[in-house]
């Protein structure tokens, strides 16, 4: 299936809500998602237009999104680039983080998880000021399926780990993929 890579309209805010809600209930969500159904539910509109805008002008957090033929989404990933100063490699070199990632069940395995982190990491190699040298996430232990995409697109675990916000006796384990 082709699908249309491209970043969120600001006018589409209805539909990125939509689509993170259908995130949030999906059966992964426990592993997958530091937030919960109930909490983004309760977000007012505002929220949505604002994370829909930032991504509209090219600002992060950028949200893309895979249009199928029917023009139906079939999935999302979320790139920002965090600056909290000198990483743990002892570099003062900014990162993209992604965050976000879903794809819908009827989407799955289709190539739509590689076309949006293929956006999501060309976004983050574009940008000049701050320039990014590294792409980095956190994936739950127990999310194999993930575990081995991220693998197969170059990522690797770093060491570091901390512990899921939502269950203090689950692990995190965070992945990077370095500028070539």
């Amino acid at each position: 299936m082709g699908y249309l890579i491209r970043p969120v309209k600001a006018d589409e805010w209805k539909r990125l809500r939509e689509l993170r809600l259908a995130a949030l209930a999906d059966p992964v969500a426990r592993i997958a998602f530091n937030e919960s159904f109930e909490k983004v539910a309760a977000y007012p509109d505002e929220v949505w237009q604002r994370r829909a805008g930032r991504s509209d002008e090219d600002r992060d957090p950028l949200t893309f999104i895979g249009e199928s033929p029917d023009g139906g989404w079939g999935g999302m990933v979320v790139v920002l680039v965090e600056k909290e100063g000198a990483d743990e490699r002892g570099g003062e070199e900014p990162w993209a983080h992604i965050v976000g990632v879903y794809v819908r069940p009827e989407h799955r395995g289709t190539g739509l998880a590689r076309e949006l982190f293929a956006a999501a990491v060309e976004w983050a190699w574009s940008r000049s000021e701050p320039a990014v040298e590294r792409v980095r996430l956190w994936v739950h232990e127990e999310n194999e399926r993930a575990l081995a995409l991220y693998r197969s697109l170059g990522f690797v675990e770093t060491g570091r780990t901390m512990a899921d916000p939502k269950d203090g006796t689950a692990i995190e384990h965070e992945m990077a993929l370095e500028r070539a």
